[in-house]
């Protein structure tokens, strides 16, 4: 199978122009999340891969099958891209058996029954269904539910199957189960997906390379450790993670380090900016990155503790200094009062 390319896209709804020149490529067997906040484009994109957008411009094809190029006229319908699609809504048909909601698609295609039997067959146990297939979609749980949705896109063989939130309508806990398992599947079948999510866990846990979008444009693309690790901007770098956020002014920069003032004093972290000293700089730290301290240190300011919370395997510690705010994790609640909240100089991204 030959690799997935999207070539410089370009796509407006009326006058809004939603995709903004973006590219992307997946591998055989890979899967590829497009991740990024409401209207950052994401799920246009993948409705163009999947011919149910049209672009202005740009090119989509995989290895010599053209799906659409602006400057060569060429606009293939969505049908005959081959493409299996699971949409946010199941979208399973009521009165039909999970048998026959996997079916309906080959019956269109004029498959034959024989063929058909031994397809759906196949596919549903390989989604662990292999039991269900003559129930209804009332009588099965939202993640059987779920199943069925991909055996569905899945039953066709496609080159590419194409996830748009598949998880989103499922409860918190069984959307962890739900994500284990999607991701076993993908593996084992050695499947090839575009996976679309505004979750940046289920992004990581399930994908590949992450491709972030930002107001229609990629911010960042790469695998999840890259871009969770080593964000390129500072978009990148709040939208990934739980975060604390430092303004203050820059005063040094020395090789790969940069300094700024906070509240007076000096906070060191990697120089990711391009700014002129004097002027406006910008902190962002993990907060599993954050270290609390009683006495003082470099990189540590003195901050109230207003809040202890309990979350089970863990404390999340909040501190505040005039208009900062700033969270940490811990093993154990901390006595009330002041105390020293440092930002280790290798885990500050300045910018």
């Amino acid at each position: 199978m030959a690799d997935l390319k999207v070539k410089d896209l370009h796509l407006r709804l009326g006058e809004n122009e939603i995709l903004k020149g973006v590219a992307l490529d997946v591998t055989p067997g890979q899967v590829v999340a497009l991740l990024g906040p409401s209207g950052s484009g994401k799920t246009t994109l993948l409705r163009a891969i999947a011919g149910l957008e049209i672009p202005h411009a740009g090119a989509i094809a995989i290895g010599d099958t053209v799906f659409y190029d602006a400057a060569r006229g060429i606009e293939l319908p969505a049908e005959k891209r081959g493409l299996g699609l699971v949409f946010q809504s199941y979208a399973l048909w009521p009165h039909r058996s999970v048998f026959d909601n996997v079916a309906y698609g080959l019956k269109l295609r004029g498959t034959s029954a024989a063929e058909i039997k031994t397809r759906v067959d196949k596919t549903l146990a390989q989604i662990g269904l292999g039991a269900l297939a003559e129930r209804f979609p009332h009588q099965l749980s939202g993640g059987q539910q779920q199943r069925v949705a991909i055996a569905r896109a899945l039953v066709y063989e496609p080159p590419v199957i194409l996830l748009d939130e598949p998880l989103s309508n499922l409860d918190a806990k069984l959307r962890e189960e739900a994500r284990a398992w999607l991701r076993t599947l993908i593996v084992t079948l050695g499947l090839s997906a575009i996976h679309v999510t505004h979750d940046q866990v289920e992004a990581m846990a399930i994908a590949d390379k992450v491709v972030l979008l930002d107001n229609g444009t990629v911010a960042q693309v790469g695998p999840p450790t890259a871009l969770y690790n080593k964000p390129a901007t500072l978009f990148a770098a709040e939208f990934m993670g739980s975060n604390n956020r430092l303004d203050g002014t820059l005063a040094e920069i020395s090789g790969a380090h940069a300094t700024m003032h906070v509240f007076g004093e000096r906070i060191s972290g990697m120089a990711h900016t391009k700014a002129a000293v004097g002027g406006k700089a910008t902190g962002i730290i993990r907060l599993e990155s954050v270290r609390c301290a009683s006495v003082p240190g470099p990189n540590r300011l003195k901050m109230q503790l207003k809040a202890p919370m309990y979350l089970g395997e863990r404390w999340e510690l909040v501190f505040a200094r005039e208009h900062l705010t700033v969270r940490a994790y811990a093993h154990a609640p901390l006595e009330p009062g002041e105390h020293y909240v440092e930002f280790p100089l290798d885990a500050l991204w300045v910018f």
